[in-house]
C-alpha cells in the first residue's frame, strides 16, 4: 500500500510518502512526479519518513525527480528516511548523491 501528500514547507515542495514504493505502487506516484516536473518546481523535499519499503522501481522513481529537477537548475533533499529504505540507498551508494537530512527545517535550509 502506498499514501502520498504533497504540500508546501515555505517555498519547498514536499511529497511525503508512506507506505511501499515498488513496482506495484510506483504508477500511483508518477504523475504526481509529472506535475512537479511539468510545473518547474525547484525545491523539493521528498519526505521518507513513513516509507517502509522501497525496491528497484521506488529507486527508479525517486532518481528520475531528481535528475529531472536538476536539469531545471533545481534540487531534490531526502527527508527522514529511515529502515529498508535506507539501507537500501546506502547499499546503492546512493547517499552519496542525494542529500539526506533528518527534518524539513534542515531540508529548507540547505537549498
Amino acid at each position: 500500500m502506498l499514501s502520498f501528500e504533497q504540500t508546501q514547507h515555505g517555498d519547498v515542495t514536499v511529497l511525503a510518502v508512506s507506505g511501499n514504493l515498488d513496482s506495484l505502487t510506483v504508477p500511483e506516484v508518477r504523475p504526481v512526479i509529472e506535475k512537479i516536473v511539468a510545473a518547474g518546481i525547484k525545491k523539493v523535499a521528498l519526505e521518507l519518513s513513513g516509507l517502509e519499503v522501497i525496491d528497484s522501481s521506488g529507486i527508479g522513481a525517486i532518481v528520475s525527480l531528481f535528475k529531472r529537477v536538476r536539469s531545471m537548475g533545481g534540487d531534490v533533499k531526502i527527508v527522514g528516511v529511515r529502515g529498508q529504505p535506507r539501507e537500501i540507498l546506502r547499499l546503492l551508494g546512493l547517499e552519496r548523491a542525494f542529500d539526506i537530512v533528518a527534518t524539513l527545517d534542515e531540508a529548507a535550509q540547505r537549498f
